[in-house]
């Protein structure tokens, strides 16, 4: 009789969100299926894609894939929110079409946070894979840090969300903002680091891919917006928390920077 190698392992749910997301969907997904942890499932939200999203996700054929379909187009965090709903796991972890995973991963993580009850979220480093420059380097090369670090995170933010496992609980008192397309994700991990220690792994255990899409002119001016509002709206964060806002002034002024000198054409990104 073969070995169930699930047995005894908690469940966890792994959110897809996808719009058109074919040109490195089968890498992302094979990352996926190469994960050494087995107990799991995927919640692929298809946000109204016209590409062959579909068809790339429906060959592999597995039972643990779960799939989704919006009846109208929705903002990126809407559907994480939606997706969200639908896990039935005890972690919850994102896995965006154009990224890839070390296949330890999960194991790793949900190792960690089974041994360790104080903490209910735990992210790791990252490669960076740049399609552009055709270069893979080392996120961070200092150690990260771990524990009460909201304010570590608002002076230099190092938290990437294809990096993070979750216990579900965390959605009871926490969403993603629907109102935002680019800094979701920032806006949602600082919210939960004011009341929630954060672990860490430091190995890299994903791979960030970076391309012309995700670097394109509307999502540097969207980023750049959005974080000059967010700026506006959390000037408590100030008082409460003793924290020169200067560093976050000071990276929107280096992405104005960025994208002004893209527009002139004098950088390749």
């Amino acid at each position: 009789m073969p070995l169930d190698k699930t047995k005894n392992k908690p469940k966890v749910s792994i959110i897809m969100n996808c719009f058109n997301g074919e040109k490195f969907l089968r890498e992302s997904l094979k990352s996926l299926f190469d994960q050494t942890y087995e107990n799991w499932e995927l919640i692929f939200w298809d946000n109204l894609s016209s590409d062959n999203s579909k068809k790339i996700l429906q060959n592999f054929n597995d039972k643990r894939v779960i799939y989704f379909c919006s009846e109208h187009f929705l903002s990126l965090y809407k559907a994480r929110n939606n997706a969200i709903q639908k896990c039935s796991g005890k972690y919850i972890l994102f896995l965006d079409t154009d990224d890839t995973w070390i296949s330890t991963k999960i194991e790793k993580q949900v190792e960690f946070l089974e041994n360790n009850s104080e903490y209910k979220i735990v992210y790791s480093n990252y490669y960076i894979k740049n399609e552009v420059k055709n270069k893979i380097t080392l996120g961070y090369k200092n150690p990260l840090p771990y524990g009460f670090i909201a304010k570590k995170l608002l002076k230099n933010y190092k938290l990437g969300i294809l990096t993070v496992c979750l216990d579900k609980s965390i959605f009871k008192k926490f969403l993603f903002n629907n109102s935002y397309n680019v800094i979701g994700d920032f806006d949602f991990f600082i919210n939960v680091s004011l009341t929630e220690k954060i672990g860490c792994i430091q190995l890299p255990l994903a791979y960030y891919r970076i391309h012309t899409n995700n670097y394109s002119d509307k999502q540097i001016k969207s980023h750049i917006e959005e974080l000059s509002n967010w700026l506006k709206n959390n000037n408590f964060l100030n008082k409460d928390y003793n924290l020169s806002l200067f560093h976050q002034k000071i990276y929107v002024f280096k992405l104005r920077v960025k994208y002004f000198l893209k527009k002139l054409k004098f950088i390749k990104i």
